[in-house]
């Protein structure tokens, strides 16, 4: 089962088995991360499962959409690499990855 890193707004990183298929933002809430709140259940439509991911990781994900892109504007916390997690597919090609939850707007 390939793995995700998960950095904590407190600095806390774990290691969590993900299923391939399902979004990272569900991969973080099903090992129990409660502090990505993804208030829209993934729709792409609150920017509340806002991550920043790993510079290493960045190049290899999708470009964002415009809806990411301007959710994600609206972010005090947006940096170069942030994403919504409900928009990246987890699987093999994406094992070891390593973002941390961004700070909560």
């Amino acid at each position: 089962m390939p793995k995700l890193i998960v950095v904590t707004r407190d600095g806390t990183e774990q290691e969590i088995d993900g299923e391939a298929g399902l979004s990272v933002m569900e991969v973080i809430r099903e090992a129990g991360i409660d502090e990505l709140l993804a208030l829209c259940g993934g729709c792409c439509s609150c920017a509340t499962c806002h991550v920043h991911v790993d510079p290493e990781w960045a190049s290899q994900l999708p470009s964002l959409s415009g809806d990411e892109d301007d959710l994600l504007d609206s972010s005090d916390h947006r940096v170069a690499t942030s994403r919504l997690s409900c928009q990246l597919r987890f699987g093999r090609t994406l094992d070891g990855m390593r973002v941390t939850i961004a700070p909560e707007d």
